[in-house]
């Protein structure tokens, strides 16, 4: 299995919709793939140590597919559709890590 984190990095000048990139983006990304995807998560970012320290990620979207190749063929034919929706909800260039999942 692998994970496709999809990682926001924080800024004083970052603008990201979170409420948007729960209820419209991410279900829109599962909608359009499909059953490629096997699993998805959204973690928003509020702090880091010390305490009270700004998070360095405002948010790191997740999606677990069972191969490589099927994160591929997915999101090659579907990925014009996702990426011109990006804009409704932050400024962000993102950062991507594909990760083998271990455990």
């Amino acid at each position: 299995m692998i994970r496709v984190s999809v990682l926001y990095p924080n800024s004083d000048t970052a603008r990201f919709d979170m409420n948007y990139y729960v209820t419209s983006h991410m279900p829109m990304v599962k909608q359009t793939i499909g059953a490629a995807v096997k699993g998805m998560a959204v973690d928003h970012g509020v702090g880091t140590a010390p305490p009270g320290t700004q998070a360095p990620f405002i948010a790191i979207g997740h999606l677990l597919f069972d191969s490589l190749d099927a994160f591929g063929a997915a999101f090659a034919q579907h990925a014009p559709k996702i990426m011109a929706d990006v804009p409704n909800y932050t400024n962000i260039q993102p950062l991507i890590q594909i990760s083998e999942v271990k455990m």
